[in-house]
């Protein structure tokens, strides 16, 4: 089925729409209840003021993104690793990273 310059609201339910191609699309308010999107590729896309709950992100990658305001709770960040990012006001449970990674490389220093 292709859709060109329409406007619609739909509802689908028990549906496979697996290997759809969404461009230049507004789904903004849109809900996504019980939903496997694994395995997608998302960009250019504007998730701002959206919220994540009860989501199985194990194996993503994240690269070029605006996370300014991000906050995460209650989350499993076994084998997460962060490089080359911009850090400055980002706290792990309020004690601020960049104080953090400046008294691990001055501990480092001074055992060399």
């Amino acid at each position: 089925m292709k859709i060109d310059h329409e406007k619609h609201r739909m509802t689908v339910t028990h549906s496979d729409l697996s290997g759809s191609v969404f461009d230049d699309v507004n789904l903004s308010g849109s809900s996504f209840e019980n939903a496997n999107l694994s395995g997608g590729r998302y960009h250019d896309v504007n998730l701002s003021g959206c919220t994540f709950e009860d989501l199985n992100m194990s194996g993503w990658t994240v690269r070029d993104v605006n996370l300014a305001g991000l906050r995460i709770d209650k989350a499993n960040l076994a084998g997460a690793a962060l490089a080359g990012c911009r850090i400055e006001g980002m706290t792990i449970d309020g004690i601020a990273v960049s104080d953090m990674l400046a008294l691990w490389k001055e501990n480092e220093a001074s055992r060399a």
